[in-house]
């Protein structure tokens, strides 16, 4: 075989350039939590006084939510970080994974609050300069997810209902945008409507304070189906649509009782057929949704499968069951949030720890959103914002630092294909008048 004398194992590999920038791109996101001060802000809500790693915790939540940004899913993923130039773009000391992991051990369950609060004070900033709904109805979805772990020395975590271990966090996300509007970490055993009530009297607090002044809207699968969340909505003056189990002695009855030619029919993909009509339930106005398959594969579904919610919405039974249909949507948000912001691995055995973990990755998350909003660079065809297209688009970019006529500067690639969008977001980032809470 002929030695080979040209090509790809021609390259000499050395790690020796200390301006260079691997995730160079981070700038836009730097400068939205510059703008947002929020390293600030979480020294003077999060309290670690006393607490072994408690000192100054705004740089290490910084450093994690960057690293998160920057695809970081575990502690040791925190030192991309700290190679070559990479901490004078993110604006911030950077943290080693060492004093990271301290630090999360160092939280309790009233630290834990305080994060919470510190996410809601960066959400009111956020929202203030810009990236709110102001008046318009807000579209919020509540849900559940399981975030699985492996290993039995996690405190916490445990079989649930899917039979997976892991933690059973509960989080709410705006439908608009997909960005977390609350989320707290739960056991894996927790029930689904464990601390709902309490929850979503937060999360209502939380939005009106960030500015949320129009209608509320809220978006529940069967699993939160409760009178007691119903009666907390009412009170708050917060709309919903609420889906219920409909095997339940009461709804059948109720459902068997719709007449024949109440059934509006709806578009159904070929295949099988589907209709909505309206009656109510305790008091309360009940959709409900019936569909079936038809053709070859009828005996494989013969009888109708309903589907039912409840409602305090007005107008047409068909539109408002459409309505509550785009609640799926949230599972988009919540698998974004996982796979790209951080949340598909809890680092510790501590409970605590891995509740202050999850703040980081929902600021991260949020974060990634705010970007995309102030800086414009969601595309007119794209509903939701995806973290991996961002990253790949405007934040994994390399460089080198230079300095020129004194100035630091960024060199880049050349020919890159979204130069464009990225040099006006930075100017849109930079134009954004931060607007203290």
């Amino acid at each position: 075989m002929k030695p080979v004398s040209r090509g790809i194992d021609r390259f000499a590999v050395t790690f020796d350039e200390p301006n260079l920038v691997a995730n160079a791109g981070l700038v836009l996101v730097a400068t939205v939590a510059a703008r947002l001060g929020l390293e600030a802000l979480a020294n003077a809500t999060i309290d670690l006084s006393g607490r072994v790693g408690g000192f100054l915790p705004g740089r290490k939540i910084m450093t994690l939510v960057h690293a998160m940004v920057a695809g970081a899913s575990h502690i040791d993923h925190a030192d991309v970080l700290r190679a070559g130039a990479s901490e004078k773009v993110v604006g911030h000391r950077v943290m080693a994974p060492s004093t990271l992991g301290t630090f999360l051990r160092s939280f309790t369950f009233g630290h834990i609050r305080q994060f919470e609060k510190f996410i809601g004070e960066a959400l009111s900033s956020a929202w203030s300069s810009g990236a709110g709904p102001g008046d318009e109805r807000l579209v919020i979805d509540v849900d559940s997810t399981i975030d699985e772990v492996h290993g039995k020395k996690k405190i916490g975590a445990a079989y649930g209902y899917t039979k997976v271990l892991g933690y059973h966090p509960v989080l709410a996300t705006w439908a608009k945008t997909g960005e977390i509007l609350h989320a707290r970490l739960r056991k894996g055993s927790a029930n689904t409507q464990r601390g709902i009530k309490r929850f979503t009297e937060e999360l209502v607090a939380r939005v009106r304070r960030a500015g949320a002044s129009g209608q509320i809207v809220m978006r529940f699968d069967s699993g939160f189906w409760s009178k007691d969340t119903v009666a907390v909505l009412e009170r708050l003056g917060v709309s919903y649509t609420m889906a219920v189990r409909t095997h339940t002695k009461g709804l059948t009855r109720a459902i068997g009782a719709i007449p024949e030619e109440a059934w509006v029919p709806i578009e159904y993909p070929e295949g099988g057929v589907a209709a909505v009509a309206e009656t109510t339930y305790k008091g309360l106005r009940l959709v409900v949704r019936r569909t079936r398959l038809i053709g070859p594969q009828a005996t494989l579904w013969p009888n109708w499968r309903h589907f039912a919610f409840l409602t305090d919405l007005e107008g047409p039974a068909v539109e408002v069951d459409a309505f509550h249909r785009r609640h799926a949507t949230v599972e988009l948000a919540i698998d974004d949030w996982k796979e790209g912001a951080g949340m598909e691995h809890c680092p510790s055995g501590s409970f605590s720890a891995n509740g202050a973990w999850l703040c980081c990755a929902v600021l991260a998350h949020n974060l990634i959103r705010w970007t995309a909003a102030l800086g414009d660079l969601v595309e007119d065809n794209e509903t939701l914002v995806v973290a991996a297209t961002l990253r790949t688009r405007y934040f994994a970019l390399p460089a080198r630092l230079v300095n020129r006529s004194g100035r630091p500067t960024l060199r880049m690639p050349t020919r890159w294909p979204w130069r464009a969008k990225f040099s006006q977001a930075l100017t849109n980032l930079r134009a954004v008048a931060f607007v203290p809470t």
